[in-house]
């Protein structure tokens, strides 16, 4: 099915990244189609620009921040345009791993019209994704808030509340019951958990994909991610007016104990937005 399946990868100027991305993606799985959707990012074409399967496409900056949503649904809107099977989507930090596609295809053809995802591995700093099974199996890791189903199995029932787009995977049916993802957010936060609850509001199972294992690469990130406050608390906002409650709780509380914002059970109100925010230590993990 590798020739009817295409992965979307949407990117922001992680060149490097997205280098490697390619690279597994070349080595575990040649034959697969590769959509890169960059935003605001006119340097892509001469990062991959040319490679064979490999289509880039652009979007334009949104003046409220990243356009993730719209990325996501031009990429997949393209594959399905040019008779893709299957949409994998995989963030730019995420190497595939050896049985990321086939995992993804096989699950597919035993759970039809579910939308499907695999473990992640969050890698330290300084460690590279060596593209060799035995060494990738020794790194596994797979965050462990979300199942880990063994290879070749598959688990039903998912918590749609744990879904995330960094490594997902759907059918055009599926992708057509439960809709693009809701261009009403923009900038980092909560359009996952919103795709999630879409897809449970319209009968829409998650099934977590064991052996579907990617490796997300080391970047530095913040906790709360304070330089993300503005887009946070609109996209909280927007998540609250749509479904009635509030996602990303824990940093909400924590950016309302710093006095940054005022948050109830009603309400959410940005105080003031952070000047010059860094990214504080301790570095840890990227899950939102």
């Amino acid at each position: 099915m590798a020739d009817s399946t295409t992965v979307v990868t949407i990117v922001h100027r992680r060149h490097d990244h997205l280098r490697q991305q390619r690279r597994g993606l070349r080595t575990f799985s040649p034959e697969t189609s590769h959509i890169v959707v960059a935003m605001d990012d006119p340097e892509i074409d001469d990062v991959v620009g040319g490679e064979d399967g490999t289509t880039v496409l652009h979007v334009e900056a949104d003046p409220l921040g990243l356009p993730l949503s719209r990325a996501r649904n031009v990429g997949v809107e393209a594959a399905l345009a040019r008779g893709a099977e299957l949409v994998i989507l995989l963030d730019v930090d995420c190497v595939p791993g050896p049985r990321l596609v086939a995992g993804y295809e096989k699950a597919s053809s035993w759970a039809p019209g579910t939308l499907l995802a695999g473990p992640v591995t969050y890698l330290g700093e300084g460690v590279d994704v060596p593209l060799d099974l035995a060494l990738l199996d020794r790194l596994r890791a797979p965050h462990e808030v979300r199942p880990d189903p063994p290879v070749g199995a598959i688990e039903r029932g998912g918590n749609h509340d744990l879904f995330w787009s960094l490594s997902c995977a759907m059918t055009p049916s599926t992708w057509r019951l439960v809709g693009g993802f809701s261009e009403e957010y923009v900038g980092y936060g909560a359009e996952d958990t919103d795709y999630g609850w879409s897809a449970r509001s319209r009968g829409v199972d998650l099934v977590w994909v064991g052996g579907a294992d990617a490796f997300h690469q080391f970047h530095p990130v913040s906790r709360p991610p304070i330089e993300h406050l503005t887009d946070i608390v609109r996209n909280a906002t927007t998540f609250h007016r749509r479904w009635g409650l509030w996602p990303m709780r824990g940093w909400l509380e924590e950016f309302a104990r710093q006095d940054l914002v005022r948050f109830d059970a009603d309400s959410l109100v940005l105080l003031r937005p952070p000047v010059n925010a860094r990214v504080p230590g301790p570095l840890r993990r990227d899950v939102l």
